[in-house]
C-alpha cells in the first residue's frame, strides 16, 4: 500500500455534535470505531459472528425472498455478474488511468475455486500477501489458511451508510477457519486518486448483526483500501470527500429477447464496482422482460464525475429514453437507473456516451446483429426439441442461454463443428496461461494428465512463470494433436478452474 489513510482534521460541518466528538476521538486512537444502529429495513439481514452458522455466505443466501428453487438461476446470475475486470495477469484491471499513479507492488496472484451461491474458496499455503485474481481482494495472512468469501449487495444495507460517507467499492463477506490468521484485507475501490487522494478520507463499514461500525483503514493506494481485521463479517470501503468524486466507470448492455422484430436495449452506466454490477444483473433477471447480456468492452475511457450530466448518442438515430442523465453512484439504490434504446427496424449501430458540457466521448461501442443472433438461433433450436426431453424452463434468459451454450460445448460437431475442431493458437494459449493461478501445476497433472517430470523440465529451462504455463499448455496441445482445441481444453478444465478461464475458452469458440 502506498499511502497512509488521512484522518479528518477538524471534522465535517454536516456531522452532528456527537459524531464530531467521535471523529475527533478517532483521530487520537486508530482503534476507534464509529458504532451505527441498524438501517431501516435491514434488521435481520446482516451477518452474525463468523462462528455462527447463520453468517451471511452470500447475498443470495441471506435474502429471504429467494427460494431454493432458484438456485440454478442464482448460479447463472453470479456468472453474469462476474467482475468487469480482473488482475489475473498481474496488471491493473483497468487500462492505466493517466491521472492515477502506477503501482509497483508485487503480490502473488491466486485464482480461487468458485463454489455454488457465488462463493469463492482460496487455499493459501504459507504466510504472505496474496491477491485474488477474480475479485481483486488482497489478503495478508500469518500462516497457511483457507479463506471463503462472497460478494454482497450494498443496497441491502443502505440504511447503515450515513452522510457524509459514501460507498467506495464492493462489499464482501469474508470468513476463514482461523480468523486470527487473517491480519489484513485490502478492498478494491472504484475512484480515481489523481492528486494522491489528499482530499479523501477512507474508512470501512463493518456490518455486525443488525448494526454496523465505521472502522479506520490503515492505508490506501490508487486501487485499494487496507483494513486491519478486527473480526469477520461483511465489510466494504467508505469514502468522505470535500470535492466531487471521480470514478472509473463501466457501461453494461442488455438486449430484450422476444418475438418482436424491433430491437430494445438497456444501457446501464455504473461505477466499476462489482457489487453495483451484480445488482444490475439481479435487476435485469427480475425484470418482466427477458434479456441477454451483450459482450462489449465495458470500461469507460474517461472518468465519470458525480453530479455531471451525460448524453447517450446513437448512430443511426434511435429512440433513446432518457437522452440525458445525471451520474450518481447508485450502489445504495435498490432500483438501478438505465437508458432505453429502441430501434423499429434491426440494423447495426454505434452507441456513444458523451459529457454534456464538453462533448468529450466517455465510452463507445459498435453493435452488430452477430452480437445477439446466436442466442436467437439457439432459442429457435430449443423450440424443436421434444417436450419430453426438455429441462425445467428457467425463469430468466441467462439460464436458457447457459444451457444452450453447455449443450453446444458437449457436442464437437453440432452447430459449430468446424470452429470447435480448430487448434488453439499460441496467442490463445498465452491468454489462458496468464489466467492460471498458483495451482496451475496441480491442474496440469489432474486435468491434463501431465507428468511431474515434464513440469520440472519446463521449470528448469524457463524462469518466467507465465512462459512455464504456456509451455505446459503447448505440450498438451502437441500431445492431443488434432484434438488440441478450445472445446477439448474447456471440457478438461471446466470443473477445476475459474469461471474466467472457461469464459475465455468459450470466447475462442465463438470467434
Amino acid at each position: 500500500m502506498a499511502r497512509r489513510c488521512p484522518e479528518p482534521d477538524s471534522g465535517i460541518e454536516s456531522l452532528s455534535a456527537d459524531e464530531h466528538e467521535l471523529e475527533t476521538s478517532c483521530e487520537e486512537s486508530t482503534g476507534c470505531a464509529e458504532e451505527l444502529p441498524a438501517g431501516e429495513g435491514s434488521s435481520g439481514s446482516g451477518s452474525g459472528s463468523p462462528s455462527s452458522s447463520s453468517s451471511s455466505s452470500s447475498e443470495d443466501d441471506s435474502d429471504t425472498e429467494e427460494s431454493d428453487t432458484r438456485r440454478s438461476d442464482e448460479e447463472q446470475e453470479n456468472k453474469e455478474s462476474q467482475p468487469v475486470c480482473n488482475e489475473s495477469d498481474g496488471a491493473d484491471c483497468l487500462p492505466h488511468c493517466k491521472h492515477c499513479r502506477k503501482e509497483n507492488a508485487q503480490r502473488e496472484q491466486v485464482t480461487p475455486r468458485k463454489l455454488s451461491g457465488g462463493q469463492y474458496l482460496m487455499k493459501l499455503d504459507a504466510e504472505g500477501t496474496y491477491e485474488c485474481s477474480v475479485t481483486g481482494l488482497i489478503f495478508e495472512v500469518n500462516k497457511a489458511v483457507t479463506i471463503n468469501y462472497s460478494l454482497l449487495s450494498w443496497s441491502k444495507y443502505a440504511g447503515l451508510v450515513k452522510p457524509p460517507w459514501v460507498v467506495g467499492g464492493p462489499l464482501f463477506d469474508v470468513r476463514c477457519e482461523a480468523p486470527s490468521t487473517l491480519t489484513s484485507i485490502a478492498f478494491p475501490h472504484s475512484l480515481c486518486l489523481g492528486d494522491g487522494g489528499s482530499h479523501l478520507a477512507f474508512k470501512v463499514l463493518h456490518i455486525k448483526g443488525a448494526g454496523a461500525a465505521i472502522e479506520p483503514s490503515t492505508d490506501f493506494s490508487a486501487s485499494h483500501v487496507r483494513w486491519l481485521v478486527s473480526s469477520l463479517s461483511p465489510v466494504g470501503p467508505l469514502i468522505r470527500s470535500e470535492e466531487p468524486l471521480l470514478y472509473h466507470g463501466a457501461v453494461i448492455l442488455y438486449k430484450a429477447i422476444d418475438d418482436d422484430p424491433s430491437l430494445l436495449f438497456r444501457v446501464y452506466v455504473a461505477t466499476n464496482n462489482d457489487s453495483f454490477i451484480k445488482d444490475i444483473s439481479r435487476a435485469v433477471k427480475h425484470s418482466k422482460k427477458k434479456f441477454i447480456k451483450i459482450d462489449k468492452p465495458p470500461v469507460c475511457q474517461k472518468l465519470l464525475q458525480n453530479g455531471k450530466r451525460y448524453r447517450l448518442i446513437c448512430e443511426p438515430e434511435a429512440e433513446i429514453t432518457p437522452e440525458e442523465i445525471e451520474f450518481v453512484d447508485g450502489s445504495l439504490l435498490k432500483l438501478k437507473s438505465y437508458i432505453e434504446v429502441y430501434f423499429e427496424k434491426p440494423d447495426d449501430f454505434t452507441l456513444s456516451l458523451v459529457e454534456l458540457d464538453s462533448g468529450a466521448a466517455v465510452w463507445k461501442a459498435k453493435l452488430r446483429e452477430s452480437d445477439w443472433i446466436h442466442y436467437d438461433q439457439n432459442k429457435n433450436e430449443q423450440t424443436r426439441i421434444p417436450s419430453s426431453v426438455k429441462r425445467r424452463k428457467s425463469t430468466n434468459s441467462f439460464s436458457e442461454e447457459e444451457k444452450h451454450c453447455s449443450k453446444k460445448q458437449r457436442s464437437n460437431n453440432y452447430t459449430d463443428g468446424i470452429k470447435s475442431r480448430s487448434l488453439l493458437t499460441d496467442q490463445q494459449l498465452m491468454v489462458i496461461a496468464k489466467l492460471f493461478g498458483v495451482e496451475w501445476k496441480e491442474i496440469a497433472i489432474e486435468c491434463l494428465q501431465m507428468e511431474m517430470k515434464d513440469i520440472q523440465q519446463i521449470q528448469a529451462n524457463e524462469e518466467e512463470v507465465n512462459i512455464q504455463k504456456f509451455l505446459m499448455l503447448s505440450k498438451w496441445r502437441e500431445r492431443e494433436q488434432s484434438n488440441g482445441t478450445a472445446q477439448a481444453l474447456c471440457n478438461r478444465l471446466r470443473e477445476k478452474v475459474s469461471y474466467e478461464i472457461v469464459q475465455a475458452l468459450e470466447g475462442f469458440l465463438a470467434e
